[in-house]
């Protein structure tokens, strides 16, 4: 099977490809319009509080996939490499690094690439990859610049010291944004951004539960829609997106449709997708199995209370990044746990990624955790979730098919 896209079988995959083309059209708009554009790290409250000011947000970190999907990701690495970056360091930095510092200027890019900010936020959380890549960007542009350390504490002993602190800190954000756009803060426009964070979060969590249905209606092939739940939580568009989404597959679930014809094994997927792979999800249908949880998916979705905005941005701001970069393995394997239990997963694929060690570590723990409290199978196959260099197609191959036989062996097929 060749590298590329997946076989997708969401009508709203029509709708999606107009989502994503309009959110980076927008920025370039703003640009053109002399509307200051600010570059961000993702997955956080900033999102919220850059619709609710009218602000274009840029995501290097989103960027870095949509260049694994299209192939440019290799000519970036090979701007890192000539800047003297080592080729072990995460797939993320080293495709934005590349990006900004040499190929932002490229003609005719896809999507028309990204305009050069006039501003950056560099808050002091996340992962180590995150961190780095801001402060590389905020070398390399001159532009002003927002700093922030914000704690890293696991999401369940984030206390309210923590969240107070944080609030601080979107305080002194939203005093810069004022500044730097000439806009006025408006605590009701950031109440409705919240608002429609949390819908679409909640319409999220009820599209995946959907996937518990035998047969599933929609497997992890279609995973870019998670591409709403990175770029446009705060609006509208988000919400009806989803709602679409939810309305299809409601419908298929309604006529008993599932992915595949003749579903015999149900997958959990562990760690980050290979963006510049993505079909990888269909190989699994020629054993008549569909991977219908992953942990990734559930990483986007928080709940959030409109009626503290600043506390849910900070909040969220807070425990986005230790659900993936520093949760404890105490709590990964709750979520996992739970998630074999929920999905009624046959086995699981354990993704050892090279690109993002923090949310590899613990995966011999998940397994035996898996076969001794559960007798759930799994395999584990070395990947890279960006550089295609680091993945053996045909050893991927031999190890899952060896896989599935068992599998289907354990179930009398």
């Amino acid at each position: 099977m060749e590298a590329g896209k997946t076989r997708k079988r969401l009508k709203a995959n029509k709708a999606l490809r107009e989502i994503i083309t309009q959110f980076y059209a927008d920025s370039h708009r703003a640009k053109a319009e002399g509307r200051p554009v600010g570059w961000i790290p993702p997955m956080n409250g900033l999102i919220e509080l850059f619709y609710a000011m009218d602000i274009a947000p840029v995501f290097p970190e989103n960027w870095a996939p949509v260049c694994a999907a299209i192939g440019t990701n290799k000519k970036n690495f090979e701007y890192t490499a000539k800047r003297g970056f080592s080729g072990d360091l995460c797939g993320y930095f080293r495709n934005n690094v590349g990006y900004a510092l040499e190929g932002i200027n490229e003609e005719n890019q896809p999507l028309d690439g990204l305009p050069e900010p006039d501003f950056l936020i560099s808050f002091g959380a996340g992962c180590i990859p995150t961190m780095k890549t801001f402060q590389v960007l905020c070398d390399h542009f001159d532009v002003p610049v927002l700093r922030a350390d914000l704690p890293q504490v696991a999401m369940e002993d984030i206390k309210e010291h923590h969240i107070q602190y944080a609030v601080a800190q979107m305080k002194r954000l939203i005093r810069f944004l004022e500044e730097i756009t000439g806009k006025k803060f408006d605590i009701d426009r950031l109440r409705q951004a919240v608002a429609y964070t949390d819908e679409a979060c909640r319409l999220w969590d009820e599209l995946m539960s959907k996937r518990s249905t035998i047969p599933a209606p929609f497997s992890a092939a279609e995973l870019g829609i998670m591409f709403v739940m990175v770029t446009r939580h705060g609006t509208e568009i988000a919400v009806n997106f989803l709602k679409g989404v939810l309305q299809e597959v409601n419908e298929k679930i309604a006529r008993g449709e599932g992915v595949i014809p003749n579903e015999k094994l149900r997958l959990f997927w562990d760690n980050i997708p290979l963006w510049y792979n993505m079909k990888l999800f269909n190989y699994f249908e020629k054993w008549d199995a569909v991977v219908v949880a992953e942990t990734y998916s559930a990483a986007w979705s928080l709940r959030m209370d409109p009626n503290k905005p600043l506390e849910s941005i900070a909040y969220k701001t807070l425990v986005s990044y230790p659900l993936v970069s520093c949760v404890s393995l105490h709590k990964r394997l709750e979520l996992i746990v739970k998630a074999i239990r929920a999905y009624k997963i046959d086995g699981a694929i354990l993704h050892s990624n090279r690109s993002c060690k923090p949310i590899s570590m613990g995966q011999m723990d998940i397994q035996k955790v898996l076969a001794e409290e559960l007798s759930v199978p799994s395999v584990m196959f070395d990947g890279d979730h960006m550089d295609g260099e680091k993945f053996s197609m045909a050893q991927f191959q031999t190890r899952i098919d060896a896989f599935m036989e068992m599998l289907l062996a354990k179930k009398d097929y």
